[in-house]
């Protein structure tokens, strides 16, 4: 069993409690215009360009099979209507210039990274899938999760939500702790912003509360968006209402990803947004907290 890994990031500390690895999986079916990992959203793999790295040597354009490549330095370098995301290019480039987002790996090889790393997890510690959507490959978590129960090592996994219920309820056992992204309560909104109506994330938000598992939901607070106090008080009465212990944390928006938009070709929708200054997430902090929820400001 194999699907496609963007990256595997080792000692985090900040997708779930403690020390943890973080396993991002390639493909989401939400478009949202913040999304600071633009790599992980087709379902495919895809090699990127990072201009600054390139010394124009041309050997790139020598070895790929299907002249994708366009060393017209005014230009992005891969033109993606021909690019097949086979990595030959990357492979052969001196100066790593050219990055495959995407690589076939198996349950057993993913595990085998993990475990790796099972010295720094303490007690707290442990895996972390990400995306993407993991929740899109559902038997290949399900049987990663399901080695990591064997060995003793905790699961977390980061979820938008956005997926049919049944992956969800299957996964919820073999869980530990569940980081769930809420975007925005109101429909229309969340439509305009993700592509997507939340109706099935509310929906799946619900059954991981009920089901007793270690829920911690996260917004991440897009100035001008999602910061608005309707938005914070309906977050906070759905929290409220589904969850026994209910507790948000904050994600600040941030342009970490802009430099991966130029890399693949991609237009950033809210490249000209502010980062929000620390006052401003302290009130909505605040609010959350008149509100009846415990809230934290992920760092």
């Amino acid at each position: 069993m194999q699907a496609l890994v963007t990256n595997i990031q080792g000692y985090s500390i900040h997708d779930g409690p403690g020390i943890r690895t973080v396993v991002f999986l390639k493909g989401c079916p939400l478009s949202c215009k913040w999304c600071a990992n633009p790599e992980c959203i087709s379902p495919d793999a895809r090699t990127v360009f990072i201009e600054t790295l390139c010394k124009h040597c041309g050997r790139c354009a020598g070895v790929c099979p299907h002249g994708a490549i366009n060393t017209d330095a005014t230009a992005h370098r891969i033109d993606y209507s021909r690019c097949t995301g086979c990595g030959v290019c990357a492979d052969e480039c001196y100066y790593e210039a050219l990055v495959r987002y995407g690589k076939q790996m198996s349950v057993g090889d993913v595990f085998d990274a993990v475990r790796r790393d099972k010295i720094f997890y303490g007690d707290g510690g442990g895996l972390t899938v990400s995306g993407g959507e993991p929740l899109l490959h559902i038997e290949f978590v399900e049987a990663l999760f399901g080695l990591c129960e064997k060995d003793g090592i905790s699961t977390c996994i980061e979820t938008s939500g956005f997926a049919k219920a049944e992956s969800l309820i299957r996964l919820l056992p073999l869980t530990d702790h569940v980081l769930f992204d809420l975007k925005l309560m109101n429909d229309s909104l969340h439509m305009e912003y993700t592509g997507y109506s939340n109706e099935i994330i509310l929906q799946n938000a619900a059954i991981a509360a009920e089901s007793g598992a270690d829920i911690l939901f996260r917004v991440p607070l897009i100035p001008g968006v999602n910061d608005d106090i309707d938005n914070t008080r309906e977050t906070a009465e759905f929290v409220r209402r589904v969850c026994s212990d209910p507790k948000v944390q904050i994600m600040p928006y941030h342009r970490l990803g802009d430099s991966k938009y130029k890399a693949l070709n991609m237009i950033n929708a809210l490249r000209e947004l502010e980062v929000m200054p620390p006052d401003r997430l302290e009130e909505v902090r605040q609010a959350f907290v008149s509100f009846g929820v415990a809230c934290s400001i992920s760092a």
